[in-house]
C-alpha cells in the first residue's frame, strides 16, 4: 500500500509514529490545506514522508500513490473519497464513513465498478479481542442488556463554550458526540448484535450540536436492548457490559481500544482475555487494509461495507429521531 494521507489533524499525528509497524505500508504523500501547509510539512519531516501536496487533484494524479486515507472533517469524507475512487485509488476513510446513506451507496458503486477497495477505518472491528467477543457471545445465553459508554471531556470543548466553533462541535461539519465518540459504540454493538429494529437518541444540545447523548437500540420485543452513551462535555469513566442469562462480558475503557475483556459466567467461570498486543489500536486495521489491497479481496471489502452501511443507517436513524441533521 502506497498511501497518501489526506489531512493533518489529530488522528493522523497519532498514527504516523506507528505506521512503520505495519508491513507493506508506505506513506507516500500527505495532503494538507494551503493555509496550514506548515503543519503538513512538519509531519512529513518528522515521519519521512517524501511528498507534500496542497492540491488534492495533483496528489490523486501521482502514480506513486495507490491508496488514499481520508482523514479530514466528517462533512468532507464523501467528496474526497469520491474523487479518489474516480482517480482509480483505493480508499480508507476515517469514521464516520459519511453522513448520509445515499453517499455511501454511491461510493460503493464507484468502488465495485472499478474493482477498488473501499473501507471505513474503525479500529474496534479489527481487534482480536472483539473477534473473541463475537465468537464467544453465545456463552452468555440469551442476551438481555448491553451498556456501551464512551465519555471524554473534549480538548476543544472549552473553546466551543467560549464561542468558537471547531469542526468537532460544528453540525455543518458533521460534528457532535454521536458521530465522534458514539459511532465507536454503534460499531461495537452492531458488529456483535447486528442491525437493531428500533433506534432512538436523546441528546444534550448546546448551540445546535449534541455535546452528549444516549442512543437506545432495540432488538425486538423480549430480546436485547443496547444503550450507547457518548459525551464530549464530561469525563468518563467509559465501560462496556454485555449481559445474558448465563453471564456477562465486561471491559473498562473506551470502545475504540479494548485491551482486556473479562468473562463472568453463572457457573463460576471467569476468563480474562488479552489478545491484542500491537502498541497502537490502529495498527491491526491498517495491517488488514494492506492485505485486502494486496490480495484484491473484494469479498472482504463487501463484508466490511455491509457492516459499515448497517452502522451508518443506525446512526442516521438515531440523529433523525432527535431532529438532528448534519452537513
Amino acid at each position: 500500500m502506497k498511501l497518501a494521507v489526506v489531512g493533518a489533524g489529530k488522528i493522523v499525528a497519532e498514527f504516523l509514529p506507528h505506521a512503520h509497524e505495519v508491513p507493506g505500508l508506505t506513506i507516500a504523500a500527505i495532503v494538507g490545506r494551503a493555509a496550514s501547509r506548515d503543519k503538513a510539512d512538519a509531519l512529513a519531516a518528522a515521519h519521512g514522508i517524501p511528498f507534500v501536496y496542497t492540491d488534492l487533484d495533483a496528489c490523486l494524479a501521482d502514480p506513486r500513490v495507490d491508496t488514499v486515507w481520508v482523514a479530514v472533517p466528517n462533512v468532507l469524507h464523501a467528496d474526497v473519497a469520491r474523487r479518489a475512487l474516480l482517480a482509480g485509488k483505493h480508499v480508507v476513510c476515517e469514521k464516520p464513513f459519511v453522513l448520509r446513506t445515499a453517499e455511501l451507496a454511491e461510493l460503493r458503486v464507484l468502488a465495485e465498478d472499478r474493482g477498488l477497495i473501499l473501507v471505513e477505518a474503525i479500529s474496534n472491528q479489527y481487534l482480536a479481542n472483539v473477534a473473541w467477543m463475537r465468537d464467544n457471545l453465545h456463552r452468555l445465553g440469551e442476551l438481555r442488556l448491553v451498556q456501551c459508554e464512551y465519555s471524554q471531556y473534549s480538548s476543544r470543548y472549552d473553546a466551543f463554550r467560549s464561542g468558537e466553533v471547531p469542526p468537532a462541535f460544528d453540525p455543518a461539519a458533521g460534528g457532535g458526540a454521536l458521530m465522534d465518540l458514539g459511532v465507536y459504540a454503534l460499531h461495537l454493538v452492531v458488529g456483535l448484535l447486528g442491525a437493531p429494529e428500533t433506534v432512538s437518541y436523546t441528546p444534550r444540545m448546546e448551540r445546535g450540536v449534541d455535546t452528549s447523548g444516549v442512543a437506545v437500540l432495540g432488538y425486538g420485543y423480549g430480546d436485547a436492548t443496547a444503550v450507547c452513551v457518548c459525551a464530549k462535555d464530561s469525563p468518563g469513566p467509559s465501560r462496556t457490559k454485555i449481559q445474558g442469562t448465563e453471564g456477562a462480558m465486561v471491559f473498562d475503557g473506551p470502545p475504540n481500544e479494548i485491551p482486556v475483556v473479562e468473562l463472568h459466567l453463572r457457573d463460576g467461570t471467569h476468563e480474562r482475555i488479552a489478545l491484542d498486543h500491537d502498541p497502537h489500536r490502529m495498527t491491526a486495521e491498517f495491517r488488514a487494509f494492506v492485505r485486502m489491497i494486496a490480495e484484491a479481496d473484494l469479498a472482504e471489502r463487501d463484508r466490511r461495507l455491509d457492516h459499515s452501511a448497517a452502522v451508518l443507517d443506525t446512526a442516521v436513524r438515531a440523529l433523525e429521531s432527535a431532529g438532528i441533521r448534519l452537513g
